[in-house]
């Protein structure tokens, strides 16, 4: 039975092709220490994969993790509505039939639900969290993978009277050698992206510093302007008085931008390096790369022209256009890769194929519809 008094914390992964990624990521969900918290519900968004990982979902019910008497039951039960197709959860009761039941065993509903074209990483967490009800939400990657405190930590820490001020919590991420990932990053200025567009920042990053902070070894807990969208738990109520993710922003800066936003009106973001999760990097974005730039470049403008003055976010429109891919082939030549030069092409080549219509939505100020961007 639930505890009505505990903080309650809904889990909200993005697929797109994740591949077997996205069961590693929910199994994870098994093995977490739950006890000051209730998971309501684990909810993963579709967005038109084709390789066969949200279908392989759609019966599932994973096996308990019996250590501990800790565990939890995925419970389904497939529906369909024109096309998109919702597998929603059973209550609690019909699930705990399916198995033995413990005191201790918590059953934890899993609900799926398959977009039948890819709405863009905002819409479809902005999708999700329009299904959950909890006290706080996690944005989660299908690439990560929970450790035992990697939800108690950082909630309890958000419980605290004196964290209220906080509105959204990241935690330590390691890559498959168990080493920090730098994860956090300082809110982009023009100069930032100037510097990033014309190598600066990697041939002297003493002096053109990235805003990205990756002179910090991320070891210690602290105050940051950004924490990355890979682990990023926040507060509902933030959520909901931000509107959530603004899905202009198809993929990449989503997460700036509402951390951005946040700030402005008195939250603060919080690194918190006493709880770890796993963390792939790169994702499925590895798979098209080209696309990729193209996406994070666009995201860059669009920023751009949210966030800065219009003198200056059409300065960066211009060297983003004109300077940056003259700068990425000189590179690609440096380091005599040809498919480097070969999708910064297919990227530009999107670039500006699509100006008009990133360039209506940077002048818009209302958010787009996903369908009027191609999907990946």
């Amino acid at each position: 039975m639930l505890d009505l008094m505990r903080a309650s914390v809904d889990i909200i992964i993005v697929n797109w092709n994740a591949g077997q990624q996205l069961r590693e990521c929910l199994e994870s969900i098994l093995a977490v220490d739950t006890r000051g918290i209730n998971i309501n519900n684990v909810l993963v968004i579709d967005n038109a994969s084709s390789d066969g990982s949200f279908d392989a979902l759609e019966d599932l019910i994973l096996p308990s993790r019996n250590e501990n008497n800790r565990g939890f039951t995925f419970a389904c039960k497939q529906g369909d509505n024109n096309n998109r197709v919702i597998v929603t959860d059973n209550t609690l009761e019909e699930a705990a039939t399916k198995r033995t039941k413990r005191s201790e065993d918590v059953v934890l509903s899993l609900t799926l639900i398959r977009n039948n074209i890819n709405r863009g990483f905002a819409a479809a967490c902005n999708q999700g969290a329009a299904e959950s009800k909890a006290d706080y939400l996690l944005f989660l990657n299908p690439d990560t993978r929970l450790f035992e405190n990697s939800l108690t930590v950082p909630v309890a820490f958000m419980e605290r009277p004196e964290n209220q001020h906080i509105g959204i919590v990241g935690i330590q991420l390691v890559d498959d050698y168990g080493q920090i990932s730098r994860t956090c990053a300082r809110f982009p200025q023009p100069g930032h992206f100037f510097s990033k567009m014309l190598g600066l920042d990697r041939l002297f990053p003493r002096v053109f510093p990235s805003h990205f902070m990756n002179e910090w070894d991320h070891s210690d807990s602290r105050m940051v302007d950004q924490v990355m969208g890979a682990f990023f738990l926040v507060r509902r109520h933030l959520f909901e008085m931000l509107n959530g993710f603004d899905e202009r922003f198809f993929v990449y800066f989503e997460e700036v931008d509402f951390s951005l936003r946040a700030r402005q009106l008195g939250w603060s973001s919080f690194y918190l390096a006493e709880a770890q999760a796993y963390h792939k990097g790169g994702g499925t974005s590895k798979q098209i790369k080209a696309k990729r730039l193209f996406y994070s470049l666009r995201s860059r403008i669009l920023y751009g022209y949210k966030h800065f003055s219009w003198t200056a976010a059409t300065l960066l429109m211009l060297g983003t256009l004109v300077l940056e891919p003259i700068a990425r082939v000189v590179l690609g030549i440096a380091h005599r890769s040809g498919s480097e030069i070969v999708e910064t092409f297919r990227a530009y080549r999107m670039l500006w194929s699509s100006m008009p219509e990133w360039m209506k939505v940077a002048r818009g100020g209302e958010r787009h519809k996903s369908s009027d961007v191609d999907s990946l």
